[in-house]
């Protein structure tokens, strides 16, 4: 039976790091004019992960690095980046929040970002968005463009925002090749001699004078002046209630497949031009309200299971739709316990989105009606490579035999991948493993050159490197030596949080009970079975490994120099003194815990506007949690905690090492006129 490599979800942790993944990816392919997903698809994902790990530093992503080949500029104004309202709620929330006394609302065009730069009243630089700081400056592709105008009627410096797009008709007459007009658009605008440039079209949305702030007081005010500039300017609306824009979403979703351009959503603004907002990293007064993802019904016609490791993954076979642009006959079911909650059978009638990954997603039946005759979905109940009666666990249906081969070769290539030794590739420790001389861990320093040597496109300079890698003196943090031994869904994170919480080694780990691992923040009983059931299954392996002395565990930091230990820190909004990921990282060097979420047991959030509204800063208030910031902050890993709400912890803070300098980049003033248009 054909099978695919789609991968369980098994836990929120291991599906947030899946999801940061693709969205890094897609980031990346995205900006760099190769977009592999539509826009409704990206965002299912990010919102998905926004739910998961509201925290997570891909969210705070603008852009990706911009492609080689072309000069790189500085943008007048970073381009920065919109939260996003998913649904009316979310929209209401907005609004409830910010409480704009009117609301300007244009399409949101679907297209490559760009920005003109003007010194009076001539066109300099066209500069695409980049990594949101600098980007690939293309101006004479830009000059070919529909919509880019050369020179102004006024003398005018400063930056102009638009959307390059391509409209349905040119791209059904000469690039229906490509995906969709996004994708055509954003690698003819990139092509070197410019060819197709004159294809492309620019509608503009925005502006901003250099150094002058007050230029524009008004968002409105803005496309009028850029229209009677003789720009191409969004279609914008003005609303002054949440419903009359929430209408307004419903009217457009259903007419923009009859407009010329593709949008993907609506653009909602306070009409008030904001340049300190604007200047955030995702401005508060204007929100991306995006129209709901492409779904489609098709008929669930049979299931088949992939075997990744020990864990059988439903992957359903339904008859050919159109979607999001491609056309599917493959979905992911997830696990049993879906199957079960949405009550399908062989036969129905289902709902499909198509996420980004791999394959689609069956999100529920659709409708009760059923299409001929239904019939159960019958799980595999023998795993294929030993025979063993398969386990059903309900978010997993897995082989549980110790010994099963796809069990164990998975284990060897996880090991060889937290090791990194890359000279053992997986064709080779595959032919060791069927030649059954290679089965478990230690049996990796047992091979010798020689025998190497004999394998196929082998010699004895290939195989005496290879050897010299696997027996390479190596002292691995105890966390990494754990998820090497590939306990199910247990990574290097969760074994991170295991040891700050106080179970820094090896005894330690194997004397500790499911309840005082289950207290773990982050795990529960069902990840601690599995750490406490995989340490009793690999004890014999682990024991063999570190006796042979090439494999160490390092020692737990000394308590002097873990002056956090105990402490948990969460960040809410900007640091002008270093990222939120170098934040935490000297947290964890100091032996506390960096939490990206407001919990009961969490010490302090961090944040530099403490009278703000969000989410964050409410709920640490509701438990009672202390909100320090920045500066007290800096003193804690000075070893200098202010007086007060920290006094308890003084006397554990002293000779804090490795003291934080923060970056050049983060100490210098921003460029004259800096902020963000969107």
């Amino acid at each position: 039976m054909a099978k695919n490599t789609a991968e369980p979800v098994q836990t929120d942790e291991s599906r947030a790091a899946a999801l940061e993944r693709l969205i890094g990816s897609y980031q990346d392919s995205y900006y760099n004019g190769e977009g592999e997903i539509s826009d409704g698809e990206f965002d299912r994902l990010w919102d998905e992960l926004k739910t998961l790990k509201p925290d997570s530093p891909i969210l705070k992503r603008v852009g990706a690095d911009s492609v080689d080949g072309f000069p790189k500029a500085r943008h007048l104004i970073p381009m920065g980046s919109q939260d996003k309202a998913a649904n009316p709620a979310e929209f209401r929330a907005w609004v409830e929040k910010t409480a704009p006394p009117r609301m300007a609302v244009q399409y949101k065009l679907d297209g490559a970002s760009l920005e003109l730069q003007y010194e009076a009243g001539k066109l300099r630089r066209a500069i695409t968005r980049g990594d949101g700081i600098i980007g690939d400056e293309i101006t004479r592709n830009a000059r070919r463009m529909k919509g880019v105008l050369p020179e102004l009627d006024l003398p005018f410096s400063g930056g102009v925002r638009g959307e390059v797009v391509m409209t349905h008709e040119v791209w059904q007459e000469k690039y229906s090749d490509k995906a969709n007009c996004r994708n055509a658009a954003n690698g003819i605008m990139r092509r070197k001699d410019g060819a197709g440039c004159e294809d492309l079209s620019l509608i503009v949305y925005d502006a901003a004078a250099i150094g002058d702030d007050l230029f524009f007081t008004d968002e409105l005010e803005k496309i009028d002046w850029l229209r009677g500039r003789g720009f191409s300017v969004t279609v914008t609306r003005c609303f002054t209630d949440a419903e009359e824009v929430i209408a307004y979403r419903a009217a457009v979703a259903e007419e923009r497949k009859s407009l010329s351009v593709d949008i993907d959503g609506l653009v909602v603004k306070d009409p008030r031009t904001d340049m300190a907002d604007l200047r955030r990293t995702r401005p508060e007064r204007q929100i991306a309200f995006k129209f709901d993802l492409e779904t489609a019904v098709s008929i669930l016609r049979g299931v088949e299971w992939s075997e990744s490791g020990a864990t059988y993954t439903p992957i359903g076979i339904v008859d050919p739709v159109r979607l999001a642009g491609t056309t599917v006959q493959r979905a992911n079911l997830n696990n049993p316990d879906m199957i079960r909650a949405l009550g399908l059978k062989i036969g129905s009638p289902v709902i499909m989105v198509k996420r980004g990954e791999i394959i689609p997603k069956i999100e529920g039946l659709a409708g009760a009606a059923s299409v001929g005759e239904e019939r159960d979905i019958e799980f595999p109940t023998r795993c294929e490579s030993c025979g063993s009666t398969l386990e059903d666990g309900g978010t997993r249906l897995f082989c549980p035999n110790p010994d099963c081969p796809k069990r164990l070769l998975h284990r060897l290539e996880k090991w060889v991948s937290i090791l990194d030794i890359r000279e053992l590739g997986e064709k080779l420790l595959r032919q060791l493993f069927d030649k059954g001389r290679v089965r478990h861990i230690p049996d990796l320093y047992t091979l010798t050159a020689e025998e190497l040597a004999e394998y196929e496109r082998m010699g004895e300079l290939s195989a005496a490197k290879v050897i010299r890698h696997i027996r390479a003196s190596r002292e691995l943090p105890l966390a990494a030596f754990i998820a090497g031994f590939d306990f199910e869904g247990v990574g290097e994170l969760i074994m991170e949080r295991v040891v700050s919480a106080g179970f820094n080694t090896l005894d330690k780990l194997k004397n500790a009970s499911v309840e005082e691992l289950a207290a773990v923040y982050g795990l529960g009983e069902i990840t601690a079975r599995t750490i406490q059931g995989g340490l009793a299954e690999t004890a014999a392996e682990i024991e063999e490994v570190l006796a042979g002395g090439g494999i160490t565990i390092a020692p737990p930091p000394a308590p002097e120099t873990q002056p956090l230990a105990g402490f948990s820190f969460c960040f809410t909004g900007e640091l002008r003194s270093m990222k939120r990921s170098e934040a935490e990282a000297e947290v964890k060097a100091r032996g506390g815990i960096a939490k990206s979420s407001v919990v009961k047991d969490l010490s302090f959030l961090v944040t530099n506007d403490p009278e703000s509204g969000s989410g964050k800063n409410k709920k640490a208030r509701d438990l009672g949690i202390p909100l320090i910031g920045e500066g007290e902050f800096l003193a804690i890993l000075a070893g200098q905690p202010p007086q007060g709400v920290l006094a308890s912890i003084a006397g554990r803070l002293q000779d804090v090492p490795r003291p934080i300098t923060p970056s050049r980049a983060t100490l210098e003033p921003p460029l004259e006129g800096q902020g963000e248009l969107f």
